[in-house]
């Protein structure tokens, strides 16, 4: 079994919003920006990535610009707009609550008789 964690749905946009959160990137340095933040243990494919971007960017969650990447080529940039950052608190407080939820019926542990 690999180290890489299977994404659950739904949390294909909180990822993104938290990768440009934490400052402007291109679609390809979200993708890697997740991979890092997650230590590689969530890596999303290309296909499932831009149509989330341009889904986001048509919420308004983020705001799209062109500029130039690090290796010199012309490329779309992505950054958190006001609403995105609202978005991103409120999907990260419900996962945190439905997160700690999960770990204490795991934790639960059999009566003794």
């Amino acid at each position: 079994m690999s180290g890489q964690a299977q994404l659950l749905p739904g949390t294909l946009d909180l990822l993104i919003l938290k990768a440009v959160s934490l400052g402007p990137l291109h679609g390809y340095g979200v993708l890697l920006r997740i991979g890092q933040i997650s230590g590689q243990a969530l890596l999303i494919e290309q296909g499932a990535l831009y149509p989330a971007l341009f889904r986001l960017v048509r919420q308004g969650l983020l705001k799209a610009s062109w500029g130039t990447s690090e290796n010199n080529r012309r490329a779309k940039f992505y950054e958190l707009t006001t609403a995105g950052s609202k978005r991103l608190r409120e999907e990260a407080d419900g996962w945190n609550r439905l997160a700690t939820a999960i770990a204490s019926a795991l934790a639960a542990q059999p009566k003794e008789s």
